[in-house]
């Protein structure tokens, strides 16, 4: 299955993927903490996903639940390799010197990149 979730649907999915399985009033009101939206309007967008099968919807009590039926992972992955197809050519070095250059990162953060190039450039250790 492709992911193609909107900006809308990917805010939905981060809230299933932290919290697990939620209802449409869970969801909501994760929601409206950051914008303004209607309880119609993520029902509503929600029955969409379930369409799309981007969430699996649990009808067997009254109160439907919800849960992501693409796992965070997934979609990161795709839409990494969006935009790096998109935006940066194809080339994944031209993202990382982008991102290392506009965002400071902690010497934790720069030790464990540089333990994964390692790894990558000797995968016998």
């Amino acid at each position: 299955m492709e992911i193609k979730p909107t900006e809308s649907e990917l805010e939905i999915l981060q809230i299933l993927w932290q919290k697990g399985s939620c209802t449409v009033r869970d969801v909501h009101e994760e929601l409206a903490l950051n914008k303004d939206a209607g309880y119609t309007t993520t029902l509503k967008l929600m029955q969409i996903m379930a369409e799309k099968g981007l969430v699996e919807r649990d009808t067997t009590n009254r109160t439907h639940v919800y849960k992501a039926a693409v796992s965070q992972d997934d979609a990161q992955k795709h839409y990494l390799d969006k935009m790096i197809n998109n935006v940066f050519n194809g080339s994944a070095a031209n993202l990382v010197m982008q991102a290392l250059g506009n965002h400071k990162s902690s010497k934790a953060e720069i030790e464990a990149i540089k333990q994964y190039l390692d790894q990558l450039n000797n995968p016998s250790k």
